[in-house]
């Protein structure tokens, strides 16, 4: 049965990656164009040729987008319905919907939002190349915390249960691990790197765009993979 929710997993992925560059090409590419278009006319005014272009933004674009959502969706899908198989029945919640819902929300939360609130992603021409590695380690460390964090926060649930239990164990819960990460996005380091005259607005939109391809990609999946999953359920208990 793990089987079978893998492949319909990887399906649901496939079918979220593929709406998720539907996305990208329409609220993303526009961002990426203006902040190429900027970084060249900026060229000639520090003296530096243009950089060769090895890839084309055509394909950049199209193609090269097309595979990496398409990849990207359809091993998230794959992991997500491992996932699933590992925690449905190991939960007091046994809904298949509520717990494939459940668990979309929180791999959003924990590889989407709370990496995004402290380190979000720049357009072309934005951050100078010496921080690189720096801004990548603080990405990957909070990436880490926050996974740590929330299974901190389960273990911390798990254990209340029995004293506070419904609810407010749930309550408690979200509070715990809204602190935990308040007082860790304290220590990433804070980069200001934004070229003069760069566009506010190429600026803002780039930085939501990741998000709102986030929020359709893990929407799709958990609603998809739910829906396919109880299905399966329905004709052969994962466990039985």
């Amino acid at each position: 049965m793990t089987r079978i929710l893998l492949v319909r997993g990887m399906f649901a992925g496939l079918v979220a990656g593929l709406l998720v560059f539907a996305l990208a090409r329409w609220i993303g590419e526009p961002q990426v164009e203006r902040a190429i278009a900027f970084e060249t006319a900026m060229d000639p005014a520090k003296g530096e040729a243009p950089e060769p272009k090895i890839v084309s933004r055509k394909i950049q674009g199209g193609l090269g987008l097309l595979t990496a959502t398409v990849v990207d969706g359809t091993t998230i899908g794959g992991i997500f319905a491992l996932v699933f198989a590992f925690v449905y029945g190991r939960m007091q919640l046994t809904n298949p919907r509520a717990l494939a819902a459940l668990v979309a929300g929180l791999r959003f939360v924990i590889l989407a939002v709370v990496p995004d609130l402290e380190s979000s992603a720049n357009p072309p021409s934005m951050g100078s190349p010496d921080t690189i590695g720096v801004r990548a380690a603080a990405f990957f460390l909070l990436l880490a915390f926050s996974i740590a964090a929330m299974i901190l926060t389960v273990k911390v649930e798990r254990h209340l249960q029995k004293c506070l239990g419904g609810w407010n164990v749930s309550f408690v819960a979200v509070v715990f691990f809204v602190v935990v990460i308040a007082v860790v996005s304290r220590f990433p380091l804070n980069f200001n790197e934004v070229p003069p005259r760069f566009p506010v607005a190429v600026m803002w939109k780039f930085g939501v765009a990741p998000m709102e391809m986030q929020m359709l990609l893990w929407s799709i999946l958990g609603f998809l993979f739910w829906w396919l999953a109880d299905m399966s359920l329905r004709v052969r208990p994962l466990h039985s």
